[in-house]
């Protein structure tokens, strides 16, 4: 059982390719899940959804245990931790809705995921051409749901602007902006420091994600020479050493 776990997490094999692109997609699904169910009233059916999905964590989260070579560094990854909150979340949901928003940790399983791109880079076009600004798109929408569940889970109840998670994502999106309307504010010394730390980090993920938007594009290539690995689409002389690079344009420059 160890080598097959190993050989389907750690292997090369077409099964194994397609086993984690099948995790991948259950991240991208159980973060779906999440944003939608925040909108809705608890039922029946949501909490069966939530246990189902908490034992596939708890499946894939040992699968990783059982086959990790150090199990001291597998319990320090902030994935572990991540993994840990989703599956006590899905599993025995803390007081209720309030900290719903704990559910979103999952997201940073894509993190982990990244692990992924040297096989995404060579099987999608899409990915290669455009893996700054999907990663730096990713970044962003992790840290705007994380940030919205905790302004929600601070001041649902306590703060009669924030109604709903459409109110608490309308005032991370309009402070991460600096549009600051002004018609919802979070009151207190704990609000203004989730508003100062919005500011801070989310403009900077954003500024990021403009960055790479609107940047004369590069290609990743990997200079024999000095190790540079990002060139103009049309280099043939490597910019910091000057060697040859033979980049494949696939006759788009």
């Amino acid at each position: 059982m160890l080598e097959t776990f190993r050989a389907l997490y750690e292997g090369e094999t077409k099964r194994a390719q397609r086993f984690r692109y099948l995790i991948l997609c259950f991240d991208l699904t159980t973060i779906t899940f999440v944003i939608i169910s925040s909108f809705l009233p608890r039922s029946l059916a949501i909490e069966v959804t939530d246990a189902l999905i908490g034992l596939v964590i708890v499946a894939d989260f040992l699968a990783r245990l059982l086959i990790a070579d150090s199990k001291v560094n597998f319990w320090t990854r902030p994935a572990t931790l991540a993994d840990l909150v989703a599956m006590v979340s899905f599993l025995a949901p803390i007081a209720g809705e309030s900290f719903g928003f704990l559910r979103v940790l999952r997201t940073l399983r894509l993190l982990h995921a990244y692990q992924m791109l040297v096989r995404l880079r060579v099987e999608f076009r899409f990915f290669r051409r455009h893996e700054d600004v999907i990663l730096a798109a990713i970044n962003l929408c992790v840290f705007l749901f994380i940030m919205t569940g905790l302004i929600y889970a601070t001041q649902f109840g306590r703060n009669e602007d924030i109604r709903n998670y459409a109110d608490a994502l309308y005032f991370t999106v309009t402070t991460l902006t600096t549009t600051g309307f002004g018609d919802i504010t979070l009151p207190g010394t704990t609000g203004r420091l989730l508003s100062v730390g919005i500011m801070i980090f989310g403009v900077t993920l954003f500024l990021r994600l403009a960055q790479v938007l609107f940047r004369p594009r590069k290609v990743r290539y990997e200079c024999k020479h000095c190790g540079l690995s990002l060139h103009d689409a049309d280099a043939i002389h490597c910019k910091h050493c000057g060697a040859t690079v033979h980049i494949d344009t696939e006759g788009l420059v």
